[in-house]
């Protein structure tokens, strides 16, 4: 596995929806199966301690983490990527779990030589920071950054919350029959503030890449297809929870920040589950805080 040639690389002064990107940004391909090639985004320093990777949630692509890419490319290196089956990687009709991203993520750092990174996984890759941990452990990650989502407690999460489950089986329809309907109204329940001009578009144009049986598949796979949750004792290094204080699954992130060891957990209040999007200032308060503490917070 290996990055081929980089696809583009833009100023650091070009304008992209309205926001000028901090430094240079490289586009580039990376293969992590056979025939499955993963699409990636890297700015800053590449020498600098501590990568930090953005992970994207469902039918979401890197670029919906443009304004903490130009906030942290100044001081480190970054790296966000279209997960398998989103955006512009390669779409699979298997293997579209929590537990295939992980190694696809695996593969990325081993290929791209990256080290001791922080993960920063929103929403759906909460799942796959979890499948990591329990796959791979968390000896060689530096912190994990799990933000707005629950790890997952597989089919047991049915019997425990059955109007989630009844509620999200029952929307399964109307997305495969209005994707772009289904899309626009998500997209404007999960982000409650103003956005730049085009971003919300945009962000609809990259979830309509994922083919709606694929994208059920995924949803299925993440939220009640294997218990995660003892993930959670495993993660030996530290841990930020960032909540929306509007989630429906705050308390359950709370339990989790008592649960790990060397957790932190941050509330953001007026904010919908986009947090990083609803309230950009203080999601990356909360990261630089957290990235500053890591040198001195112990591993487990």
């Amino acid at each position: 596995m290996r990055w081929t040639a980089a696809l583009a690389l833009f100023a650091g002064s070009m304008m992209v929806g309205g926001s000028a990107w901090a430094s240079a940004l490289v586009e580039k391909r990376v293969t992590v199966a056979p025939d499955v090639v993963i699409r990636a985004v890297e700015a800053g320093d590449p020498n600098s301690k501590s990568p930090i990777i953005f992970i994207a949630g469902w039918s979401a692509g890197a670029d919906i983490w443009r304004d903490q890419i130009e906030r942290f490319d100044d001081t480190r290196r970054v790296i966000a990527f279209d997960p398998r089956s989103q955006g512009d990687s390669t779409k699979t009709t298997s293997g579209n779990t929590p537990e295939q991203r992980a190694a696809d993520l695996h593969a990325i750092l081993v290929a791209e030589h990256v080290t001791h990174p922080v993960l920063v996984g929103w929403s759906q890759a909460t799942q796959d920071i979890a499948a990591y941990a329990l796959r791979y452990g968390t000896k060689d990650i530096a912190g994990i950054v799990l933000v707005d989502a629950a790890v997952a407690d597989g089919a047991k999460g049915i019997a425990a919350r059955p109007q989630q489950a009844t509620a999200q089986f029952g929307r399964f329809a109307y997305y495969v029959e209005n994707q772009e309907e289904y899309l626009r109204g998500m997209f404007g329940a999960i982000i409650s503030k103003p956005q730049l001009p085009g971003t919300v578009d945009r962000a609809i144009a990259t979830a309509m890449k994922t083919p709606p049986s694929v994208g059920i598949a995924m949803l299925v796979a993440d939220m009640f297809g294997i218990d995660r949750t003892g993930a959670l004792a495993k993660i030996d290094c530290p841990v930020l929870i960032i909540a929306a204080g509007s989630s429906g699954e705050l308390a359950r992130q709370q339990a989790e920040a008592k649960a790990i060891k060397n957790a932190r957990f941050v509330q953001i209040d007026d904010a919908a589950h986009a947090v990083f999007l609803d309230q950009p200032d203080r999601f990356a308060t909360a990261l630089a805080d957290f990235l500053k503490d890591l040198g001195a917070l112990p591993r487990r």
